[in-house]
């Protein structure tokens, strides 16, 4: 299998809509972004499939992403950002033009933010000065062949050519299949937050953040 990497492209949005959700479930059930929509799933995609073309640039825009095509099929994604310039905030906007769109209103996404208050309780901070890289996820089909250590390797190079010195990850304690792709990637653990509300919510401990140096 021939795997190729490029930037993300509009026609993408599908793809990158289902490796936000799924990245934010990582091996569990639910995640941040069912909290955050409070919808069923298949509106959850088309949210997210939405927010990901809604302009302006945003930490979630199509253009933060990079794909894995294999074969020519893409199969995988992720995002590196830097959370000072381009961060959760400037979701706020396109978050509320979508939900106008989809003609959603703060009551139905209202049911979510008990969860989130839950989730927030082991959100990783970002470190000064680091690249981010989040959202992290492979289509079923094309799994253990090397698509995201290619995707890893080249969001990295991506920070490095920006000028970032370091680089950080988090992902939810015993997502193994990640923490294994990471560390492989050379990033290496540096602290964790556990909360009895987040593993009541989530179903996991807490969250772990690994950084590795550009």
């Amino acid at each position: 299998m021939q795997i190729k990497v490029r930037q993300a492209r509009p026609e993408d949005a599908k793809l990158l809509g289902w490796c936000m959700l799924m990245a934010g479930r990582s091996h569990l059930d639910v995640g941040i972004w069912d909290f955050l929509i409070s919808q069923p799933e298949e509106r959850c995609l088309q949210f997210l499939e939405m927010l990901a073309l809604e302009g302006p640039r945003h930490m979630a825009y199509y253009t933060e992403f990079m794909v894995a095509e294999v074969d020519g099929h893409p199969a995988a994604a992720l995002e590196g950002f830097d959370p000072v310039t381009n961060g959760e905030e400037t979701m706020t906007v396109p978050m509320a033009s979508v939900m106008q769109k989809m003609g959603l209103t703060e009551q139905d996404m209202a049911p979510g933010i008990e969860k989130l208050a839950a989730f927030m309780t082991c959100h990783s901070d970002f470190l000064p000065d680091a690249w981010v890289v989040e959202q992290v996820a492979t289509r079923p089909e094309y799994r253990r062949i090397g698509a995201i250590s290619k995707l890893l390797e080249a969001v990295l190079d991506r920070g490095r050519q920006l000028g970032f010195k370091r680089a950080q990850v988090s992902f939810y304690i015993g997502n193994t299949p990640g923490e294994r792709a990471y560390q492989k990637a050379g990033f290496k653990y540096l602290d964790e937050k556990r909360h009895p509300d987040f593993e009541r919510v989530i179903g996991s401990p807490g969250m772990i953040r690994y950084v590795r140096d550009l």
